[in-house]
């Protein structure tokens, strides 16, 4: 691997502030964010990054590319969660299995968002088509994962309430905001988004800083106690990210040469989603277990793919 990619990765100040937050945690100190402000500034990044993808989006002609990348994507949504369910089964039960592998199919908006800050460092151009592709990807793995529970779960008494779980899948005030803020970046003249840059761009950095520390903070908090489940969900919260990425990463050349598109394609691949998913798995699966597939996607996969995947993920895209 080219160094300079990791050391660049590793000394960016925002990934330096999760570290903090980890540290904070390991020292017992009592920093935190408060949790109105943790939830304002989420949502700011996924509004700041659906307008500009949208503004991308707008300057771009609707070509086969764009086409087949909303396809590709929808296709990983679908088919990640269900061999990571038949892999996962070997230990887990149906509803824990199916919970993490929906995790798994599923994306992480965060990890999306620190991987643009990433090509931007890099000076690596993307296509704002992406955040498109991320926004549509959410939705479908929470539907089969809470499918595959439904098939293999023996007891047809405990039946999961599959409308609800659509509607909360689609309605997801992640999912809802991100392809709003899309729309209305594309609608959005040059002119108007000029307008408010110093918000939607120049403040952007700064905020991501703040939301890393406080996802140092959460996966400090939890690490230590996941640790104790067992060195399945550890090995696998590593390696699956790694091997779905990798894969995609190569995948994704047959319908794009953009370094930037592939290397999204490869991060949204092997990213868990730690928002979505838990807050649809507690309508569609009580059963399983939060403790679970929480941590493994915010606590491993999660500083994984930040820390030393995403450069790993450009560097192979990079030398093939």
């Amino acid at each position: 691997m080219d160094l300079h990619l990791l050391i660049d990765n590793l000394t960016n100040p925002a990934l330096l502030f999760f570290f903090l937050g980890i540290v904070s945690v390991r020292f017992k100190s009592d920093l935190e964010i408060p949790p109105n402000s943790s939830k304002f500034i989420s949502l700011y990044l996924l509004l700041s990054i659906g307008f500009k993808g949208g503004q991308e989006l707008s300057h771009s002609d609707l070509d086969l590319e764009i086409i087949w990348s909303l396809l590709f994507g929808i296709l990983l949504a679908l088919v990640v969660p269900i061999y990571s369910y038949f892999i996962l089964r070997r230990k887990f039960s149906v509803y824990n299995a199916g919970a993490i592998a929906a995790a798994y199919g599923s994306v992480s908006a965060v990890t999306f968002v620190t991987a643009i800050s990433f090509l931007e460092i890099e000076q690596i151009e993307f296509g704002g088509h992406m955040v498109a592709v991320m926004a549509l990807m959410e939705a479908p793995s929470i539907m089969v994962g809470v499918l595959l529970m439904s098939i293999y779960n023996k007891d047809k008494n405990d039946k999961i309430p599959m409308s609800k779980v659509v509607k909360h899948s689609l309605t997801n005030g992640s999912v809802l905001l991100i392809l709003g803020s899309l729309i209305i970046g594309f609608m959005a003249s040059e002119q108007q988004a000029e307008g408010i840059k110093p918000f939607t761009t120049d403040i952007f950095k700064g905020f991501l800083a703040v939301f890393l520390l406080d996802m140092g903070i959460t996966s400090g908090k939890k690490l230590s106690a996941f640790l104790k489940k067992g060195w399945f969900a550890l090995i696998f919260a590593i390696i699956i990210p790694l091997v779905n990425g990798s894969i995609v990463s190569f995948l994704s050349s047959t319908f794009t040469d953009n370094v930037g598109n592939r290397f999204l394609f490869a991060i949204l691949a092997a990213s868990a989603s730690y928002i979505a998913v838990p807050a649809a798995m507690r309508i569609a699966a009580p059963k399983a277990n939060p403790g679970l597939y929480l941590p493994m996607a915010l606590a491993i996969t999660f500083p994984f793919n930040i820390t030393l995947g995403m450069p790993f993920y450009l560097y192979l895209i990079q030398m093939f």
